[in-house]
């Protein structure tokens, strides 16, 4: 199991377990709308492949968006009440809900016993099957572990005429893992960074030296450089297996709550600085719980209501949802009726 007692206090193997690579196979495509939305389904791409310049300015949102960035940090395997509800391990992440906006009814709709790589690739695409893969188990990326679709966000924002951009920053890069990081090393791990499962980032097969992935990936520690300049349009940050809450053996011989709130309480008032002075949204997300479907979800930010609780259901195809929307793109099919997090915003602020 995934929670944190077995994990970290008994240290165990299975928190790093990797299935070897399933056989290659084809899966129906299967929508599972989260929402009672009667919203029209938008065509997700132009059908134009635009060039990713490396010169080119970042992009903003919508127009007329007041906000300009959107950055998801993505954290691990907890339940709301086991976070919302933890004044001793979790005391920075109760004090964020003093000031900003958290959901009460987000929903993971992904069975229990599927792990974490499923439901990352979800935030990034809606779902977790495709014709030509399907993502059940945690296996790093491979010809037969990924995908060739293009409808998913960061395709998105590569097609747009806006000059949008996207940036992911993972913790624990390194040499071993790859500069487009498909091997795990240390306490980095290829299943919780969704963007390496497709073709078009990360090459066919999947490479460890792909230079369009390469140069929309970074490692966590060149943040702190980067927000003196301007973030990417959407940013995507992903601890390490330690500061994220899974916990593996090697991590601080304690809670890993604790040790990921900790690390928030950290590395969040930079960032917190940054969306004040950028017109930017923090989304702190879960990908799976424990022993519930209900996940924590914090939105932060100057624009979002302070103090309030949503009761509205949301899921990660909401989230998805939203991005899109933030950033001016059509919603892709599948999350095209599900509720996007507007509610959590105060009037004006959400496009």
């Amino acid at each position: 199991m995934r929670r944190w007692p077995a994990c970290t206090l008994l240290l165990s193997a299975a928190c790093g377990r990797s299935p070897a690579p399933p056989a290659e196979r084809t899966v129906p495509v299967i929508s599972t709308p989260d929402t009672r939305s009667t919203s029209s389904v938008s065509s997700a791409t132009s059908g134009v492949t635009l060039p990713d310049l490396p010169g080119r300015k970042p992009g903003h949102g919508a127009p007329g968006s007041k906000i300009k960035h959107v950055i998801v940090i993505a954290m691990e395997n907890h339940d709301a009440d086991q976070i919302y509800d933890d004044p001793v391990n979790a005391p920075y992440i109760r004090s964020l809900l003093e000031s900003y906006a958290h959901a009460e009814n987000f929903v993971d709709v992904l069975p229990l016993e599927i792990p974490s790589e499923g439901h990352y690739v979800w935030m990034e695409a809606g779902t977790h099957q495709f014709s030509d893969a399907l993502f059940d188990d945690d296996s790093p990326p491979s010809a037969s572990v990924s995908t060739g679709s293009n409808l998913h966000l960061v395709r998105q924002i590569k097609n747009a005429d806006t000059g949008l951009s996207w940036m992911t920053y993972q913790e624990g890069m390194n040499e071993e893992t790859g500069a487009c990081p498909i091997r795990g090393a240390g306490f980095y791990v290829p299943k919780h960074n969704p963007f390496i499962f497709f073709r078009d980032v990360a090459g066919d097969p999947p490479a460890k030296d792909n230079p369009y992935c390469a140069a929309h990936h970074k490692p966590y520690s060149a943040l702190r450089a980067d927000l003196a300049g301007e973030l990417a349009s959407y940013v995507f940050i992903t601890p390490d297996q330690c500061h994220d809450m899974h916990g593996q053996p090697g991590c601080p011989a304690e809670n890993p709550i604790r040790t990921g709130d900790k690390w928030l309480k950290a590395e969040l008032p930079r960032l917190i600085d940054y969306a004040r002075e950028h017109e930017a949204v923090i989304f702190i997300t879960f990908d799976e719980g424990g022993s519930s479907p209900k996940l924590p979800f914090i939105a932060i930010g100057t624009m979002v209501k302070p103090h309030y609780t949503g009761t509205e259901r949301y899921s990660h195809s909401s989230q998805l949802r939203s991005v899109e929307h933030i950033l001016g793109l059509p919603p892709l099919p599948r999350v095209a009726t599900s509720n996007d997090l507007s509610d959590l915003f105060q009037a004006g602020a959400y496009p």
